[in-house]
């Protein structure tokens, strides 16, 4: 895995966008989706990584503690 997943800040259901390489690929509804995302986008050991780790996610206009939605 070479590009990192993008998860966008929480929408007005407090689910999160989330693309990969420029491309679109699901909507996450809490934490444990992002590591759901991270093995489709090929990164083994998936189940173990860090959502957290700035390597493998770069976290949009709110961290991976935001799961409120937006106002």
């Amino acid at each position: 895995m070479s590009a990192k997943l993008i998860v966008y800040p929480p929408d007005e259901q407090g689910w999160r966008q989330v693309r990969y390489d420029g491309t679109a690929i699901g909507v996450a509804h809490r934490p444990a989706d992002i590591r759901g995302f991270l093995a489709e986008a090929g990164l083994e050991n998936a189940e173990g990584a860090d959502p957290t780790d700035p390597d493998l996610v770069e976290w949009r206009g709110a961290g991976p503690e935001e799961w409120e939605p937006s106002m």
